[in-house]
């Protein structure tokens, strides 16, 4: 007599949630853990910053994730060069190159937005402003069956016009760049061929794009940051 068994095999998900709150990775288990219970069975690993998670994904024990949530703003690990969930993504797809990722973040500026959407590729980019309970659902439900999922805001800054992005070139980025390091500006000529007298006129005109004119050099390397001109 052959005997027919009902038993459907679950299938298993290794997913890594990285965030600097506590309650806020609680929030997400509870939801990750909900999805589809009959079907699916997650094993969960979860980092507190930058330094937790870098020694978990390049840990050659752990368990290749087959999904990673990463809050783009979080404690960085500076000895490894690390500095946010961007960095960790990057880490991800070289010693995970299958694992899908879902950031998400507090910035709400377009060309932040186009800037981590051009280097990482997310599968899933969420602003935190619009997530609810439903919604990483809703999200993890997308990225789970292999389609990409941006939040609404996201898509709301998507859809605006090329004419409300700002764009500059080599120079100005390298200017940044030199000025985030502390560099004096009497000798970034030394880095960048072209005159003081031009570095000193871009940077007056990056003040202008940024709206920082009577701001410091601090405050123009911040700026471009927030913006997604510098990381």
């Amino acid at each position: 007599m052959t005997i027919v068994s009902n038993l459907k095999t679950t299938i298993k998900n290794n997913i890594l949630i990285v965030d600097d709150h506590p309650f806020i990775i609680e929030g997400y288990k509870n939801a990750i853990t909900r999805y589809n219970p009959k079907d699916f069975e997650f094993l969960i690993s979860q980092a507190k910053d930058c330094e937790s998670a870098y020694n978990i994904i390049t840990d050659p024990d752990t368990t290749v994730f087959d999904i990673a949530f990463l809050d783009i703003s979080m404690p960085p690990y500076e000895e490894k060069g690390i500095y946010n969930g961007e960095d960790l993504a990057k880490l991800i797809s070289e010693y995970m190159p299958s694992c899908k990722i879902i950031l998400l973040t507090m910035y709400t500026e377009l060309l932040k937005i186009k800037t981590i959407i051009k280097t990482i590729n997310p599968s899933g980019l969420v602003i935190k402003n619009d997530l609810t309970f439903d919604e990483l659902i809703f999200a993890f439900d997308k990225v789970i069956k292999g389609k990409t999922y941006y939040s609404e805001s996201v898509l709301k800054m998507l859809s605006l016009s090329e004419e409300d992005t700002i764009e500059i070139d080599q120079f100005d980025k390298q200017i940044l760049f030199h000025l985030s390091k502390g560099t004096k500006l009497n000798d970034i000529p030394q880095y960048i061929p072209i005159s003081l007298g031009a570095i000193e006129r871009r940077k007056i005109n990056l003040k202008e794009l940024l709206k920082v004119e009577e701001g410091s050099d601090l405050e123009l390397v911040r700026e471009a940051k927030n913006r997604g001109l510098l990381f």
